[in-house]
């Protein structure tokens, strides 16, 4: 199969119980889907060849002998020898390094599971930016993550710790990965792996790190023991993401990232249809299915729902966030189950069970984890509204007949935060095909400014484009793609332009661009254009503008490719 073979070691019959033991296996790693190799011209310095590892969620097992489920965490350790000049950095607490021989030695003390056993190495160097953390990238990149990551990952840790009790990893580094990196972030323990080219959205940086920060309690420090319930990581992550925002950024800006997410969850519930059984919290992981493709906004978004609902039913988010913590003392390296933290949850709050709060009609905790659909409550998002309605407003003014294009040009969207732009554009997005009159204006009135924005919001304007088939702006689509090599930054473009009519197009400028992108990456394009191909009249795409790499968080229900469910607004940190 796809997920290899197990290994069976059969043990001497004279071995007494609790016996301790030792297994040697001896083994060789060679191409597998949990390593990354990259030649010198997939990186940003184009210097030095490059390789990452990427466990979740059943990975690992191609990297090294293990036990592949989150059920089971162990300590581990591990030699590393490189050539001169590559840094070699593993997920661990400890590291030494012998210059001399070109040997590393890291040891992980805690338990984890093996997906979050991660290394990379490659022409990296660091810069400390707190008292417990660094950054780790390649030279052209550190001046860029220093200037936006100095001091705040501390403020962030710290206000985790006020939440959810002690940082227990130790250091919080983090390592800016090139393009080819298949999602955006990872928490691997003590070293977050996150995608370099987010670094050009500011906000969209840090609701990813924070995110990544909050599994270090929700998630690595405590686990879900079966990828079937994966919202114990991801929807708790988030619930705790959304409070350390509240904490440090204030409530409105929570909401409105939240409305935004949320915005995104029900698009894919009307994509998917309401009886799809992903949509479950509790979903049933069939054999042969790797429960990655499982990953979705359900995983996150319902699962935060359902732990805001929770903290609600206390009254106070703060009697919750008391829960939590006592949580995560009691089952930190061991991995639960939904039962596990329902069960204690109501030991807490003992006044809850007695008002039978788990079996509330319309709300049961079983009607949560086991029914397909949207949540069944959502959070009160009116602290955001300062700033979800004026996208509101202005997408009215842009959607209602006739158009008047005088009022709904007036609002200057530099003025506004990201958050705000791409929930606009979205629902533009959600709209399209438009009336021609309309993205006539959009393009006179908003695609200069766009241009100057950052790539979440521009990837968004592009796929407008697309969507529309709107010719004078197709030559911004081609100068886009001739410069990502990211699976987040290309796939959305091409499934975008090979749904309509320009299959042709995308298929001219991938034969143009291939030799940049890591063979994963070409493989998963040429799948998507090989759905077939339509006549496409000539158009004058030459026209150059300057277009930079790219974030796109734009979901669908399924990927050309494979199937699964595109994860393109998810943080796919597992």
């Amino acid at each position: 199969t796809d997920y290899g073979s197990s290994l069976t070691i059969s043990l001497p019959p004279a071995l007494q119980p609790h016996q301790p033991f030792q297994i040697i296996v001896r083994y060789t790693t060679a191409d597998g889907p949990a390593i990354w190799w990259l030649d010198p011209e997939l990186t940003y310095g184009n210097a030095k060849p490059f390789v990452f590892t990427q466990g979740h969620s059943v990975c690992n097992r191609s990297f090294f002998p293990c036990f592949d489920t989150p059920a089971v965490k162990c300590t581990y350790s591990a030699t590393v020898k490189a050539p001169a000049g590559i840094q070699v950095l593993m997920s661990t607490t400890q590291s030494t390094y012998v210059e001399e021989e070109g040997v590393y030695q890291f040891y992980m003390e805690f338990p984890v599971p093996a997906y979050l056993v991660a290394l990379v190495a490659g022409d990296l160097i660091h810069a400390d930016i707190g008292p417990r953390s660094r950054v780790w990238a390649e030279p052209c990149l550190l001046p860029t993550a220093i200037s936006k990551l100095s001091g705040i990952v501390e403020r962030w840790l710290t206000a985790a710790e006020s939440l959810y009790g002690p940082y227990i990893w130790g250091r919080y580094d983090i390592v800016f990965l090139p393009p080819s990196f298949p999602i955006v972030a990872m928490e691997n323990p003590c070293l977050t792996f996150i995608i370099s080219s987010i670094l050009e959205s500011d906000e969209f940086l840090i609701i990813d790190v924070i995110h990544e920060v909050a599994h270090s309690w929700f998630g690595n420090a405590v686990t879900n023991a079966t990828w079937e319930e994966m919202w114990l990581s991801e929807g708790l992550a988030t619930y705790a993401q959304r409070r350390i925002t509240t904490e440090t950024y204030g409530a409105a800006f929570t909401c409105l990232e939240t409305a935004f997410r949320l915005d995104a969850l029900h698009r894919q519930m009307k994509l998917l249809g309401e009886d799809n059984p992903v949509s479950k919290l509790q979903v049933k992981l069939e054999p042969g299915v790797n429960p990655s493709n499982l990953m979705n906004l359900f995983t996150y978004e319902k699962g935060y729902c359902f732990v805001y609902y929770l903290s609600q039913l206390c009254g106070d988010p703060r009697h919750f966030d008391s829960f939590l913590r006592a949580y995560i003392e009691k089952y930190k390296f061991t991995s639960v189950v939904a039962q596990d933290l329902l069960d204690s949850f109501l030991n807490f709050f003992p006044e809850l069970r007695e008002q039978c709060v788990e079996s509330k009609a319309g709300l049961e905790f079983e009607r949560w984890l086991n029914a397909t659909g949207p949540p069944l409550a959502e959070p009160d998002l009116s602290q955001g509204s300062s700033l979800t309605r004026p996208v509101e407003t202005l997408f009215k003014l842009w959607t209602t007949e006739p158009l008047d294009s005088a009022a709904a040009s007036s609002v200057d969207l530099t003025k506004w935060r990201t958050f705000q732009t791409v929930l606009f554009l979205d629902r533009l997005l959600d709209g399209s095909p438009l009336p021609r009159e309309v993205i006539k204006k959009l393009s006179e009135c908003y695609s200069s400014q766009l241009d100057s924005m950052n790539a979440e919001i521009r990837i968004r304007w592009l796929q407008i484009v697309v969507r529309n088939d709107y010719y004078p702006d197709l030559y911004k689509v081609r100068r886009f793609l001739e410069n990502q090599m990211s699976r987040m930054y290309t796939i959305p473009l091409y499934e975008d332009l090979c749904t309509g009519t320009l299959k042709s197009f995308a298929l001219e400028i991938f034969y143009q661009t291939q030799n940049q992108l890591h063979p994963n990456l070409r493989k998963t394009i040429q799948q998507i254009l090989s759905q077939g191909l339509n006549p496409f009249p000539a158009i004058d795409t030459t026209a150059v503008t300057t277009d930079t790499p790219a974030m796109v968080l734009e979901d669908k229900a399924s990927e050309a490719t494979n199937g699964a469910i595109s994860l393109r607004d998810v943080n796919v940190s597992a």
